[in-house]
């Protein structure tokens, strides 16, 4: 792919010295043209969608149906009707785990690298009765299928629920989706992906995955903040209780009771991120001209530059297979007897390169390997170069000698 003409679309990366942007995995940046749209619909077309009949309101309901349809052909949905507008993943995985009608035993299934978006929402149902049991990785950090296929067997009948991270913002490890869920469908388990790492970077088909839910945030493709999705088969988003319900999520209300509408509006409760609706529109537009598999290989392709940069330091180890394709484009770090929130400021004073340091929402995974601190991690994306990479290891490794002479 064009890199260089991809960096131009984004103000932040045109400007002179503009520093080197390896957070990614945080949140990507904004294209002019998702500010643009921003701004056209504050300055132009301030109106709510589904409600008001004039030109305004019909022209954003017509831009929130446009969208919707675009985020279904993004993740391979054939129906965007099972396209759920919601803040962001959290919100979605939220959404699933408090709203289905649990019952006192049912296990629920996640891996020991799961987001805490991806844990705490699973956790709070044990009041419900809801027990929680998290597959162990391998030494490496990739997913153990065998361990996965024995909880399973185990769960039994009790298996409602199998979580996973479709990719790991700890380590850029993808879980192998489509043969997990083979197996839990055997145990009649629902199946819910958190994409939120990788709708952004590699082509996603949920047909192919075989999931039954699938959840992603906007920030993290080009998009604003404020707004994800949370995609799922009519049969279970139908049977999900709204955590937000009011507004255009009833057909009817009295004193006494309500009923809901049909998706997707009985899980959209409440005004609309519209503004933020019409800037997702932009970012997937301008996707839409890509190849997802072009992203994939360039964010590879700098991992690896990261990497075999790096390895030759005392007290340096990545965490992840050592194969960098085995990691798309993060490239997470623990250092030995260093102070990884020193060496990540360290990182942009010397060098204006962003990175980020700490624990990454991945608590359990270090406390279950007695690390305290975290890891410094850079997380890359196409609009990212080779020589930024380069810079990235140049910076890195002038910091640590300075620190271990």
């Amino acid at each position: 792919m064009n890199v260089t003409g991809f960096r131009e679309l984004f103000p932040p990366l045109r400007e002179e010295g503009a520093p080197i942007y390896f957070d990614n995995a945080c949140m990507t940046l904004r294209p002019q043209s998702v500010i643009d749209a921003i701004q056209h619909y504050y300055s132009q077309n301030p109106s709510c969608a589904g409600r008001s009949v004039h030109r305004w309101g019909m022209s954003i309901s017509q831009t929130v149906t446009r969208t919707r349809r675009k985020l279904a052909e993004h993740i391979g949905a054939s129906n965007a009707r099972e396209v759920i507008f919601t803040p962001n993943a959290t919100h979605s995985i939220n959404q699933v785990a408090s709203g289905l009608k649990w019952n006192d035993g049912d296990v629920v299934i996640t891996s020991d690298r799961e987001h805490n978006s991806n844990l705490v929402p699973w956790l709070q149902q044990a009041s419900s009765g809801v027990k929680l049991q998290t597959v162990k990785s391998q030494s490496d950090n990739q997913f153990d299928l065998e361990a996965f296929e024995e909880a399973c067997a185990n769960a039994g009948k009790s298996l409602r629920v199998v979580s996973l991270v479709h990719v790991g913002n700890l380590d850029g490890v993808e879980i192998p989706v489509a043969k997990a869920v083979k197996i839990a469908h055997d145990y009649d388990a629902i199946v819910h992906v958190d994409g939120a790492q990788s709708a952004p970077h590699i082509p996603i088909d949920v047909d192919e995955l075989g999931c039954d839910l699938f959840s992603f945030s906007l920030h993290k493709m080009l998009g604003p903040t404020g707004v994800g999705a949370l995609w799922g088969h009519e049969e279970i988003l139908s049977q999900l209780e709204p955590i937000c319900a009011g507004g255009g999520t009833v057909v009817n209300a009295t004193a006494e009771q309500y009923s809901l509408r049909s998706i997707p509006d009985r899980l959209e409760g409440g005004l609309g991120h519209y503004a933020g609706i019409c800037g997702t529109e932009a970012a997937l537009d301008l996707l839409g001209q890509y190849n997802m598999h072009d992203f994939a290989e360039q964010e590879v392709r700098l991992n690896r530059i990261m990497s075999e940069g790096i390895g030759h330091q005392p007290g340096v180890e990545i965490i992840g297979p050592k194969d960098a394709a085995l990691r798309g484009g993060i490239c997470s770090i623990m250092l030995k007897d260093l102070d990884i929130q020193n060496v990540g400021i360290l990182m942009d004073e010397v060098g204006k390169v962003f990175v980020r340091s700490g624990l990454h929402c991945v608590n359990q995974w270090f406390d279950a390997h007695g690390i305290e601190d975290g890891s410094l991690r850079a997380s890359v994306y196409a609009y990212n170069t080779e020589e930024e990479a380069r810079i990235f290891v140049d910076t890195f490794n002038e910091i640590i000698d300075g620190l271990t002479e």
